[in-house]
């Protein structure tokens, strides 16, 4: 992409592209590849100035390296994120109020008077009916005081005031709508799943396919590393998936033929062929947007105080307007109190504040079912926690290694990095990352690694056979034995860590203690929580008594 830099200081640079015209489309595609990038922290396009905003925390010729690289026609983008990015939206509503500040501005300046209040008397019908539909139904409400001060400004001719009323509340309506369609589009955004190809097994093969050509009952081929796109269940293939997106659970949990797998969680080990349970209309976008919308049935009782006094107002607004005209005798002064109404205020302000706070919550990973839930927070004196990811970090980390066989723990500790290394498991990186911070080198010496999915991996070290994994693995698939004399010290392993255990030529070598510690912050967020006025915290947990303590 051609481009000319416009300013720029340390971490953030501004350049404009050269292009005769940048589109809606364009713009989220570049703003889509620029945001992937390594070290780029955050991206802004403007399509009608064709300016990209980039702050940084990689070196500046990296920075323009990704700029220069960038192809607008060749970029591909997830659909859902194209068709929700709220670009779109956007400029919609901006030229909607632009067009009606123009429109009045221009009406005033180049259309003859009697031409005007034809438009004015046109426009004020539908407040007019309105107003008059809601005395029909025997109520005074915000509709009634609409059309109050528009007819009485009507009545007296004076028809400035009358379209000034109409274009003050049309601004209203606008605002309105866009914040409270840009405020369900954000949050639905925020929480979206973007996965814009998947392989598709036709046959024999594999063919690369968007995500919107996938139909339930398609076969899809998952890669290890990958988003599995779809809910659906295992036809072949056995692996490991991390689902503490949905469960919050550290520890990858094994699918084999007939499992079910979820939409959202992480493939780390293996491959897996699913059977698509569900697509169109069941996607987690679709069913995230289907949720905020139900959640703002769920109404809280301060919004519907705010709606019912917002109406329980007119009529005292309207006993105003009818006290200053006989106080005063001026009808001026009369309809300028109907002019600084606050119902219509207080109608919007409710709603749109509750859309905020559940999409301000959504940006720290807190979802909000609906306004009503966010209301009874303020009332709960109990609150119940998960502990896997939420009390912890559902990292594992190395806490201990047990020898077995008279070699130091260190060396142990080398040989079953050298073997882990080869795979991204959160097991096999806490081991890794464990012998890196005690500086083991682990050069390779072994022989070629095999690996069983969800069991360990088998190799030869200095022709001695080396396997590391599960209890099952190595003590029932393997045939392990526990060197005598070393039962005691097996028996006595604390019970609150997972085990990882290595065994060499038929003996177990080692059994290496992980954990999954506590996040620094927990005791703090706890203790704020206490006196925030929440007087019982419980912990939930499937672990052991001792692990829970």
């Amino acid at each position: 992409m051609k481009f000319k830099i416009k300013h720029e200081i340390k971490g953030r640079i501004r350049v404009r592209a050269i292009v005769k015209h940048m589109t809606v489309k364009e713009a989220d595609l570049l703003e889509y590849a620029l945001s992937n990038k390594e070290g780029i922290t955050s991206v802004r396009v403007n399509e009608r100035t064709a300016d990209v905003v980039l702050c940084y925390k990689t070196d500046r010729a990296t920075v323009l390296s990704y700029l220069r690289k960038c192809h607008i026609e060749e970029i591909e983008a997830p659909e859902s994120y194209l068709a929700h990015s709220g670009r779109a939206l956007n400029n919609e509503y901006w030229d909607k109020l632009v067009n009606k500040v123009f429109l009045y501005g221009a009406n005033k300046i180049f259309l003859p008077n009697p031409i005007r209040e034809c438009i004015t008397l046109t426009k004020s019908v539908k407040y007019l009916w309105n107003g008059v539909r809601t005395l029909a139904s025997r109520k005074i409400e915000v509709p009634v005081l609409d059309a109050t001060a528009i007819g009485v400004s009507i009545a007296r001719n004076n028809m400035n005031t009358a379209g000034s009323i109409m274009f003050l509340l049309g601004i209203g309506e606008i605002l309105e709508e866009w914040t409270h369609k840009k405020s369900v589009d954000d949050l639905a955004r925020s929480m979206s799943l973007n996965v814009g190809k998947v392989w598709l097994c036709q046959g024999e093969q594999d063919v690369l396919v968007s995500t919107s050509d996938v139909r339930e009952g398609d076969l899809v081929r998952v890669h290890m590393g990958n988003i599995i796109p779809f809910d659906g269940t295992v036809v072949s293939g056995e692996a490991m998936v991390n689902q503490a997106s949905l469960t919050g659970e550290s520890i990858p949990v094994q699918k084999n033929a007939e499992g079910i797998v979820y939409a959202g969680t992480v493939l780390e080990e293996g491959e897996l062929v699913i059977r698509v349970d569900q697509t169109n209309g069941s996607s987690r976008y679709e069913k995230i947007v289907t949720m905020i919308e139900e959640s703002e049935k769920l109404k809280t009782s301060m919004e519907s105080k705010a709606s019912h006094l917002a109406d329980k107002l007119v009529p005292y607004t309207l006993l105003g307007t009818g006290l200053t005209y006989a106080l005063t005798r001026n009808a001026t002064k009369a309809l300028s109190v109907l002019m600084v109404d606050f119902s219509c205020a207080l109608k919007l302000a409710m709603p749109i504040s509750v859309l905020s706070a559940i999409r301000e919550a959504s940006l720290y990973n807190v979802t909000v079912k609906g306004g009503k839930y966010l209301e009874a927070v303020a009332e709960a004196d109990t609150i119940v926690f998960d502990k896997t990811g939420t009390l912890t970090k559902a990292k594992p980390t190395v806490v201990d290694v047990v020898s077995f066989n008279g070699e130091s723990t260190d060396e142990l500790l080398r040989i079953a990095a050298c073997l882990e290394e080869h795979f991204p498991h959160s097991m096999a990186k806490a081991v890794v990352d464990a012998a890196t911070q005690k500086n083991l080198e682990h050069e390779e010496m072994h022989s070629k690694v095999e690996y069983i999915v969800a069991h360990g991996i088998a190799s030869t070290i200095n022709e001695k056979r080396a396997v590391i994994g599960s209890a099952h693995f190595v003590f029932e698939d393997e045939n392990c034995v526990i060197s005598e004399g070393e039962q005691a010290k097996f028996d006595a392993l604390p019970k609150e860590y997972s085990h990882l255990y290595l065994a060499i030529e038929g003996k177990l070598a080692a059994v290496i203690c992980i954990e999954d510690p506590l996040r620094e912050e927990a005791s703090a967020v706890v203790q704020s929580l206490k006196r925030a006025g929440l007087s019982k915290v419980v912990m939930m947990t499937g672990d052991s008594e001792r692990t829970a303590a």
